[in-house]
């Protein structure tokens, strides 16, 4: 089986490819290295069953050359943060939507069984009701918000006129390994981590009761797995929330990381966490309906948040210092 990952140098990406060259599938990477990093990917780097194609899906001739011979794509290749859309929109749009139309085309070409991408819980945008049910949307909040819902508009279009098999995968505030802590856009989780295991003061956007879906990597994994993995027709050519199912409130989670971290050093319990605005696109709460995935799928989350922040700020500890 060979599967084509886009975007699989960056942090969800390089646990995909990871764990699939784990189960002896023949995994092809492509990434242009904007967000993504080569040290991500020294587990499989050397392995002889892994393809690195250095590329850009904004030029068709890279994911042309990218899908040759695959089975199955799991794009995962895109810009994300709401706040770097806001700030650049035009660059978000070139790589979430023209970059998108480019793969799902080549995979359309190449005959790929299977196109399965990275969707977002951000396409629910100004919906009021919790928890969010797949066919339940509101109005995008973000450019990139509109973005990811074009992804899923593409994908349907492509589905009834050219037969391909879709799958979105609307992720929730995917935490854990390889995160990357760094930079004017980091994550919630790893940037709070970075800044707790050098004494900083987190900031907290707003009272700290904005509450998100967070889900661990590896019920991501899990997902993907599945989604590649199904043969329930009712399965495919559809979107799935890929999330917990459960919701956390800034201020729990930070609650959750101190401890956790004190395990390894004290003093961090002693760490003073700050408040800020709240930011533009954000939207207040967030908590996932899993049960079309449980249902067509047969997905079982198998870390809670607990667990997850577990793993995540043992692995940071070990890599981080």
């Amino acid at each position: 089986m060979k599967i084509l990952i886009t975007g699989g140098a960056g942090f969800i990406g390089s646990n995909l490819c990871d764990y699939f060259i784990e189960k002896e599938y023949q995994v092809v990477c492509l990434d242009n290295f904007a967000t993504g990093h080569l040290h991500n990917l020294d587990q499989v780097i050397n392995h002889s069953n892994f393809t690195l194609i250095e590329g850009d899906i904004r030029k068709i001739e890279d994911c042309q050359k990218a899908v040759q011979g695959v089975d199955y794509v799991l794009h995962q290749a895109a810009l994300g943060s709401v706040p770097r859309s806001i700030k650049d929109p035009i660059t978000t749009n070139e790589v979430n939507v023209s970059g998108f139309l480019n793969m799902l085309t080549a995979a359309r070409d190449a005959k790929v069984k299977r196109f399965i991408y990275a969707a977002s819980s951000s396409t629910y945008g100004d919906s009021q009701g919790l928890p969010k049910v797949e066919d339940v949307i509101g109005k995008p909040l973000s450019p990139y918000a509109i973005t990811k819902y074009v992804n899923e508009l593409y994908a349907e279009i492509f589905s009834k006129t050219y037969g391909i098999e879709t799958i979105g995968l609307r992720y929730f505030n995917v935490f854990g390994r390889k995160q990357d802590p760094n930079g004017a856009y980091a994550a919630v989780i790893p940037l709070f981590v970075k800044q707790l295991m050098n004494y900083e003061s987190p900031v907290i956007n707003g009272d700290g009761n904005y509450s998100r879906d967070f889900t661990y990597i590896d019920n991501v994994i899990q997902m993907n797995e599945l989604a590649i993995t199904t043969q329930n027709p009712e399965a495919i050519n559809t979107v799935y929330n890929t999330a917990y199912g459960d919701r956390t409130t800034l201020t729990q989670l930070v609650k959750l990381l101190k401890d956790n971290l004190a395990l390894f050093d004290p003093k961090i319990a002693e760490v003073e966490v700050l408040h800020g605005p709240n930011r533009a696109g954000d939207i207040p709460h967030s908590l996932a309906s899993i049960d079309k995935a449980k249902n067509n799928l047969g997905y079982h989350p198998q870390y809670s948040i607990e667990q997850g922040i577990q793993e995540a700020v043992s692995w940071y500890f070990h890599n981080l210092k």
